[in-house]
């Protein structure tokens, strides 16, 4: 279990807590909180479940074609974390 809790508190210290100036107890919270969020729902080398990403083929965009996928970024905590979808 030590282990285990080494390497939270080392991710948050890494990801979060080293790039964040916290002003108060309650700001704190606050950016535990919406870390929290992210890092249990939208982390991209973590597939949601405990399950294996989608296997399946990812459409290529060529250069002759820019105009196909539109990209999507979503800021987490003030643009601290950025997450990325393709927009329909």
């Amino acid at each position: 279990m030590n282990a285990i809790c080494e390497r939270l508190i080392g991710t948050l210290r890494h990801e979060l807590l080293d790039r964040t100036l916290i002003l108060n107890h309650s700001h704190l919270r606050a950016i535990l909180a919406g870390y929290q969020k992210h890092y249990n729902t939208a982390r991209p080398h973590q597939g949601l479940g405990q399950r294996l990403p989608n296997p399946g083929p990812a459409p290529r965009v060529t250069a002759a074609d820019p105009g196909t996928w539109q990209i999507r970024r979503k800021l987490v905590l003030g643009g601290l974390i950025n997450e990325y979808e393709r927009a329909a």
